[in-house]
Parts: structure tokens; C-alpha cells; sequence
């Protein structure tokens, strides 16, 4: 598979050499982490080599992003984050192939930004570039003054990458002790039918930016149904097999920004509908129910003593709640990103951080980015997780520093 990806991908370069308007960026770089504990192994060592290729006329254009991770300790991984091609009209533009496609004005956090499938490999700690997953579809973009129409199909389902077994970022999950799995209904048909759809309108305004969107998809992360065997005369579960599966999820949101005083507000927030959440209750064979819930947040973004500073506030509140989930009813989380540039803008300090309010759990990730040269950066940074329990929390051993030097061209 990879050998014939890899002999098409030349076939498309090819071509675009023969066109003499080829445009070719891209970077090359090392990026190396260590943990804090136990034995200070290393978290990752990766060299990476990411390449752009780009074809452009009046009435069409044409992208392929290659890329190429060498890890140390596991096999090379080769694929194409995009490979799509543009269409130019007077009013409308229309976008076919593997893309990425972003929605909304969050900050590390997706809301209505749910159409790209993420990459939780190394849960959220690559750059988001990296973390959203091109998909195939076909996007449309139909343009009426300052307002745009945005459609989107996907006609293949693709859900999350969750790391493999074995790996340091592999969520914990609590099993029963005599819990199998069976994974015979996980995948999803490839049928028109399971298609996905998505709509959004924007629109520009003075004052202020806003959008609205909808969208029939499905949840990117299966669902732990149980199927248990039950002793007649204890009524205890002698067996519980789990079997995941994907759901469908309906949703409809929107997202707006403003200014105030130099102070942009921005807000994003959607209603999900046919989530599955697990429940303790015992009367429910399946271990799920079906609930709505209401995702959204409210940032805040200023320049104080010159440095960029920026607040966000998420919650997620599940509807006609029911004490046996066991996701809490609210779950509160916020972040915080301060950035300033010295010497030339040359040296770049930042501190970033997501706290989970509801779990009393962090992740904060401090770095220093300097620009050596033109094209040429070398960044120090850490990650460091706080709590015992919780999205964060839960990976309170893999507290890390790292280096990334990176030449772009």
C-alpha cells in the first residue's frame, strides 16, 4: 500500500515539474522528548520531513502534503495529510480530495471544529497541524457579499487515531474484571448512507463576525456498549463482553468574535444530539444511555505590557442529567496562552495551559522558541501534568521536557 502511494505521489510531482510552476515548501526537523520519572526514558524521538507541493493557475490549483515521521523505536510512517484540488468560479469555489478542514474560533479545544478527525497519538501535544487528520470530501464554498455558504461531504467515515496498546498516551479505562472485547461492529460501511454532511454561514460584519453551522456525522470515538451474561440465581454478572461501535451524532452551533477596547471577545458552542454516555446503573444491560448535551466556551483575547494574552472558559453541560453517569453533569475546564516577543522578535516565550476546574487536574506547557536564522528555529518546552484523576490528570506520570529544531523552506 505504502509502495503504490508512495509511486502515485511521483506520478502527481511529475506532472506538476513538467507544468514549470511547481512551488515547493515544506520543513525538515528533530524533535526529541524526555519523561521526568522513573528512569527518564525517552518519550519520543522523531525526525520528520514535511513537504508541500503546490499548483497554481487562475481558475484551478492543485496541493499534496506528503509527510514522512522516523521514529526510533517503531516502524517509519508515511502518508499524504492533503491531496486535493481547487476549482475557481465567480461566486463559489469548490475544493475535491484529502484536506483538512477547520471550523470555528477555539483555541486547543474543538467544539464545532469537528469535521477533520484528530490524532491522538500523542494525545494533545502535537502541533494542531498535526493532530487534525486530512479527510476526503468535497467542499463548497458559495460567496453572497460578505456572507459565505460553506457545504461539506464526506463520504468515508474516519474516526480518531487513539494511540496502540502499550503506548504512555493510551487513556486508562476501568474494566470490569472479567471484561473481553468483541470488535466485530466497529466499523462503519462503506455506503452512501454513512456519509457525513455539514453546513455552515458566515458572515463579516463590522462590529462583529458570526457563524452558524449543522451537521449529521458521526462520533469520531466508539461507544462501549456491554453485552453481560447473568447468573438466574444471583442475578451477577457472570461475563460482560464490550463491544464498541460507532454512533451517529446530530449537532447544530455557531461561533462568534467582536471587539471591544482593543479586547476581542470571541464565543463558540454547539448541541449534540445521540451521545452515549456510560452509566453505573445496573438495569441498563447495554452500560450506555442516550443524552444531548451542550458544548461551548467564552475567550477573551487583549495585549497586556505587550505581551498577547488569552482566556477561555468551557464547559460541558449534559441534559436531563441522571446521578448513575458516570461523566459528571458540568464539566468546567478553562485555558490560558500568554506569548511575547524579544530581542527582534527573534525570541519567542510562551505559556500555555489547559486546567480542568471540575477534575483539579492541568496540563501546562511552557516553551521558548528562537529563531536562529531565517527559516531556522530551535524550541525548549515541557509538558507538565498536574492531578490524579481526569482528562490531564490521569497522565501524571508523563510529565516531560523536549527539543524541536527545525529548519523550514
Amino acid at each position: 500500500m505504502r509502495k503504490a502511494l508512495g509511486f502515485a505521489l511521483i506520478l502527481i510531482l511529475s506532472a506538476f515539474i513538467k507544468a514549470g510552476d511547481l512551488q515547493i515548501t515544506g520543513y525538515v526537523r528533530n524533535y526529541t522528548g524526555v519523561l521526568l520519572h522513573g528512569d527518564y526514558d525517552f518519550s519520543i524521538v522523531q525526525n520528520t520531513l514535511n513537504l508541500n507541493f503546490e499548483l497554481k493557475s487562475d481558475r484551478a490549483a492543485f496541493k499534496v502534503n506528503p509527510y514522512i515521521y522516523h521514529y526510533y523505536d517503531r516502524d517509519v510512517e508515511f502518508d499524504v495529510r492533503e491531496a486535493y484540488l481547487d476549482l475557481y468560479f465567480n461566486s463559489m469555489d469548490i475544493r475535491i480530495g484529502k484536506q483538512q478542514i477547520i471550523w470555528g474560533k477555539a483555541d486547543g479545544v474543538f467544539i464545532t471544529d469537528v469535521i477533520s478527525p484528530k490524532d491522538l497519538s500523542e494525545f494533545l501535544l502535537r502541533d494542531f497541524d498535526e493532530i487534525r487528520m486530512g479527510i476526503t470530501a468535497a467542499k463548497i464554498d458559495y460567496y453572497v457579499g460578505n456572507s459565505t455558504l460553506e457545504l461539506v461531504w464526506v463520504p468515508v467515515f474516519t474516526p480518531d487515531k487513539i494511540p496502540p496498546e502499550g503506548s504512555i498516551w493510551r487513556p486508562k479505562m476501568d474494566l470490569p474484571p472479567n471484561a473481553t472485547f468483541d470488535f466485530s461492529k466497529k466499523d462503519v460501511a462503506f455506503n452512501l448512507k454513512n456519509s457525513e454532511v455539514f453546513g455552515k454561514l458566515s458572515t463579516l460584519t463590522g462590529p462583529i463576525d458570526f457563524e452558524i453551522m449543522a451537521g449529521y456525522t458521526w462520533d469520531s470515538q466508539p461507544t462501549p456498549f456491554m453485552e453481560r451474561e447473568i447468573d438466574p440465581i444471583t442475578h451477577m454478572p457472570i461475563s460482560i463482553t464490550i463491544v464498541p461501535q460507532y454512533d451517529r451524532l446530530t449537532l447544530f452551533g455557531g461561533s462568534f468574535s467582536t471587539t471591544i477596547k482593543g479586547i476581542v471577545l470571541r464565543g463558540e458552542g454547539a448541541y449534540y444530539m445521540g451521545k452515549y454516555f456510560q452509566t453505573t446503573d445496573p438495569t441498563v444491560p447495554e452500560g450506555v444511555v442516550e443524552k444531548s448535551y451542550l458544548h461551548y466556551l467564552i475567550g477573551a483575547d487583549a495585549s497586556i505590557l505587550g505581551a498577547k494574552v488569552s482566556v477561555q472558559f468551557i464547559q460541558r453541560w449534559i441534559f436531563d442529567y441522571e446521578p448513575t453517569l458516570v461523566s459528571p453533569e458540568r464539566h468546567n475546564m478553562m485555558t490560558v496562552l500568554v506569548t511575547n516577543k524579544y530581542l527582534n522578535d527573534t525570541l519567542t516565550l510562551e505559556f500555555f495551559s489547559y486546567i480542568g476546574l471540575t477534575d483539579g487536574d492541568a496540563l501546562i506547557r511552557p516553551k521558548i522558541t528562537y529563531s536562529f536564522t531565517d527559516g531556522f528555529d530551535i524550541q525548549f518546552g515541557a509538558n507538565i501534568f498536574t492531578g490524579s484523576k481526569g482528562m490531564f490528570g490521569q497522565f501524571n506520570d508523563n510529565d516531560m521536557i523536549y527539543t524541536k529544531i527545525r529548519y523550514s523552506f
